[in-house]
């Protein structure tokens, strides 16, 4: 019955789609038993939205959702829709409770509260709306229905029409991204857009497959889709976004990834945003003297841009959407956010001479074909003398001797140029551009005090994360925190002598860290056998190591997984044994070879000394289902002498 009124009601937008009656039909089909470990269950999930030639969205939202336990009771007590007031308008039209007796009692609207979002480092006036549902049972259900228009970011131009402020900033068109995933069960979602027939719209269904019928009705088209019995997904560890997985569709009245890179450098032109100001030249210039060439030039304002303007977004009234800051406002606050700091890079880069205009992309998550607004953050590229673009983010390098950081790689990416650009995708990044090192020599005494020397250093991310403890520190800290990672190994450790380059000046030379230190009952010393685990390939600064955290229990994956990015581990380590000591052999994947990860890990005694050598290489930061059984097995093989001592016999 409900999937029957479901189905038609696509046909006639704004019609109601269940009534109480039909509702409690559904509602008593829904038996918690079949459901034993979820909270709740969503009878139905209907959105129904309607495009105005100018793009403006009416959209129609339609629940239904049967409580099973008292954590669902706990969660559906209050109804909650976020928005932005700039660019949207939200009402929660009705509401009303189902009991398990079949009583429907309805909920008073009029009380509906309206607050400003819970916000942390980005302050743009985000609102919720709230409705308090009140004390649930399990067996109960509720309702509601919502009506928004408008879209998620904020215009550039004010009006006297108060429905101005929703048209979409690429005015006429329509896009949207619809999960037909759910983190509780649902037997039915639908979704339906109707549009004039003069917008076609080109979609796609992404990771698989929905019911849809396309029907005309005079002067209008309307597209519709459905999906029955979703089931939630199962999470693996570290697994790639749910949008990349999970079944989805797109759809958009653009007509490709071109007229948004056109209309994207358009909009920011026409409003100025890059426009120079004696100040900004003046401050070009300074940062510009030591530059001896073009590299140094783009490699000084980037890394100015990215150190000095805070990642912070304060409420800057109109412009919060898809147009940049002008660069004389996030020169005189010093902050902003993704799109603050690519703009004043732009700015700066053309006070200096250079072509530079902006990009959008999409941090975390994976770029389909279909021209619907897939992003999240804001970047810059800047025009070589060669005629190549180069991509640029102020707001992932701070501190760090990347200009684009290799955290995106594998990652897509729309330039806003005047020749236009389609949707391109950053390259992998080598493993050697994240080389982490350490060298060490120590000795082994015979009452099991190890004592010692090690020097740390890395390039790119790695770098980076070493770095991490001072950058990501005060300066007060810095000293406890180089302490915490040998102290986090063995607790008793004492650190004799340590020096560090200076941090601060990361532009000139990758960070370098010696340490001296004596460790006393380091080693588990028997009466003819020694236990211990060499300290450098013990997860010494574990934080330039990430994949040693990964869980390898699984044999297989169903999605792909990421990491954080490509790298190169390079550890040497020669141990000085006690005299009469032999290291007995143990039966460790000295070598494996693979496309995706790689390791040669060699333990060899000379006389009285151990030489510990571990190289293993992971290939990229983004890693298909097929690829875990390589990537597993290379961690697996790392953590081999993590996890199990060397054992030393006397002979």
């Amino acid at each position: 019955m409900l999937k029957k009124i479901l189905l038609s009601s696509l046909l006639i937008p704004m019609l109601a789609l269940a009534g109480p009656d039909e509702n409690l039909q559904v509602l008593r089909k829904i038996n918690a038993k079949d459901y034993p470990s979820d909270k709740v269950v969503v009878a139905y999930d209907s959105t129904r939205v309607f495009v105005d030639p100018s793009g403006l969205s009416k959209v129609h939202i339609h629940q239904l959702f049967k409580v099973l336990t008292a954590k669902g009771a706990l969660e559906k007590r209050v109804i909650t829709f976020g928005y932005d007031p700039l660019s949207a308008y939200v009402e929660i039209q009705s509401a009303a409770i189902y009991r398990k007796n079949g009583d429907v009692i309805p909920v008073d609207v009029s009380k509906v509260n309206d607050y400003p979002a819970p916000a942390r480092a980005i302050y743009w006036g985000a609102r919720e709306k709230m409705v308090e549902i009140g004390r649930l049972e399990p067996g109960d259900a509720v309702e509601v229905q919502i009506f928004r228009k408008g879209f998620t970011y904020a215009l550039l131009q004010q009006s006297t029409d108060d429905d101005e402020r929703y048209i979409p900033p690429m005015r006429g068109q329509f896009y949207d991204i619809v999960p037909f995933w759910s983190s509780d069960p649902m037997l039915e979602k639908v979704y339906s857009v109707n549009v004039p027939n003069d917008k076609p719209i080109q979609y796609e269904v992404y990771n698989g497959q929905l019911r849809s019928a396309v029907a005309f009705k005079g002067s209008r088209v309307l597209y519709s889709f459905a999906s029955s019995n979703i089931r939630p997904l199962k999470t693996e560890p570290g697994m790639v976004a749910w949008s990349d997985v999970a079944p989805k569709l797109l759809l958009s009245t653009s007509p490709d990834w071109k007229a948004k890179s056109l209309w994207f450098y358009g909009v920011n032109e026409d409003f100025g945003s890059f426009a120079c100001t004696p100040e900004i030249q003046q401050k070009t210039n300074s940062i510009l003297k030591e530059a001896r060439n073009e590299e140094d030039s783009i490699a000084l304002l980037t890394h100015w841009v990215a150190d000095e303007i805070r990642y912070s977004g304060i409420s800057m009234g109109k412009g919060e959407g898809y147009t940049l800051h002008t660069g004389a406002m996030n020169f005189a606050d010093r902050c902003g956010v993704c799109k603050d700091k690519a703009g004043m890079l732009i700015t700066m880069l053309r006070a200096a001479g250079f072509k530079a205009y902006a990009a959008m992309t999409m941090a975390g998550e994976r770029i389909d074909y279909i021209p619907a607004d897939q992003f999240n953050h804001s970047v810059t590229v800047v025009k070589q003398r060669n005629g190549s673009y180069k991509i640029l983010d102020p707001t992932w390098v701070p501190f760090n001797r990347e200009l684009w950081s290799s955290l995106e790689q594998q990652q897509g990416y729309l330039m806003g140029v005047p020749e236009g650009a389609d949707l391109m995708e950053t390259p992998i990044s080598q493993p050697e551009n994240h080389l982490f090192k350490m060298i060490g020599k120590s000795r082994l005494l015979p009452n099991g005090t190890l004592e010692g020397e090690f020097t740390v250093t890395g390039e790119g991310q790695s770098e980076a994360a070493v770095r991490g403890i001072f950058s990501g520190a005060w300066r007060s800290e810095w000293e406890k925190n180089l302490e915490k990672e040998l102290l986090r190994m063995a607790p008793q450790a004492i650190i004799l002598e340590k020096s560090y380059t200076n941090p601060d000046e990361y532009l000139k030379q990758p960070i370098l860290i010696k340490v001296k230190y004596r460790i006393p009952a380091y080693a588990l010393v028997g009466k003819k056998d020694i236990l211990f685990k060499p300290l450098l390939v013990s997860g010494l600064f574990r934080r330039a190591q990430p994949q040693l955290s990964f869980n390898t229990s699984t044999d297989e994956r169903k999605y792909a997984f990421r990491d954080r990015c490509s790298r190169l581990v390079d550890i040497s380590e020669t141990i000085e044994l006690p005299e009469g000591f032999t290291y007995v052999e143990k039966d460790l994947p000295l070598n494996l070879m693979g496309d995706a990860a790689s390791i040669a890990t060699q333990l060899k005694q000379n006389g009285t000394q151990l030489l510990i050598t571990q190289k293993a290489s992971y290939s990229k930061r983004v890693y298909e289902a097929t690829e875990w059984a390589n990537f597993k097995g290379v961690v697996q093989a790392q953590t081999k002498l993590l996890d199990e001592p060397l054992v030393l016999v006397k002979k």
